[in-house]
């Protein structure tokens, strides 16, 4: 038997081999951006009589949008550098290492711009993040199909399959935002106390402003 055969991997398990990271990352991918709404939906301004409170009392959704942005700035910048480094990349981004640059800063804008949409919406709807997220990823899905479609389509032939897909995906999505169950405000405080207090308040400054009584102690 040839060395060729005794070390032959069977084609299921190679595919597997070669895919298990990038589907790892995926996975890890949906998990970060699944919390990703709920997480910034706990930062939305107070709520006055069902209403967002606004500035200087409340905030917009530009203030937690800050800080997300001092997140990519430490993870993605310092991280990527540091990786970089320890991989052995070079840090030229010129030359033919300008895609790098071009199309990082371009991907960075639509995710900087999808942050700030996903931000307000969530700011917005009382942070539902079951209307959202459905919503955010059902339809980045569908783009996501389109892009390629328009790119590929001179390489590849569409399955039909693909728009029936594209068509349940937008389905579920009204299914969902239909059916997602909204929260009543916070009931307003019922006055008992205040009204249980105000007649010996008002007796009390009632007779503090009687002329007649002061008479009466004098005489």
């Amino acid at each position: 038997m040839s060395t060729e055969q005794q070390t032959s991997i069977p084609p299921f398990e190679a595919f597997m081999n070669k895919m298990l990271i990038p589907i790892l990352f995926a996975i890890g991918t949906a998990l970060f951006w699944g919390c990703y709404g709920p997480t910034i939906g706990n930062a939305q301004t107070p709520r006055v009589d069902g209403r967002p409170l606004l500035p200087p009392d409340g905030w917009t959704p530009f203030k937690p949008y800050v800080f997300i942005g001092i997140a990519y700035l430490v993870i993605a910048v310092v991280g990527g550098l540091v990786m970089m480094k320890v991989k052995g990349d070079s840090f030229s981004f010129t030359g033919a290492h300008f895609p790098t640059m071009k199309w990082g800063f371009l991907a960075g804008t639509l995710g900087a711009a999808g942050a700030l949409c996903l931000t307000t919406a969530m700011m917005t709807s009382r942070g539902n993040a079951l209307l959202v997220m459905p919503i955010v990823f059902g339809g980045a899905v569908s783009v996501t199909a389109i892009v390629s479609v328009i790119r590929l389509h001179d390489f590849s032939n569409v399955s039909p399959l693909l728009w029936i897909g594209m068509v349940v995906t937008v389905a579920g999505v009204v299914t969902v935002a239909m059916n997602t169950p909204h929260g009543h405000g916070p009931a307003k405080p019922k006055p008992d106390a205040a009204v249980e207090a105000s007649p010996a308040a008002s007796t009390e400054t009632a007779e503090s402003n009687d002329p007649g009584s002061d008479e009466e102690s004098v005489g």
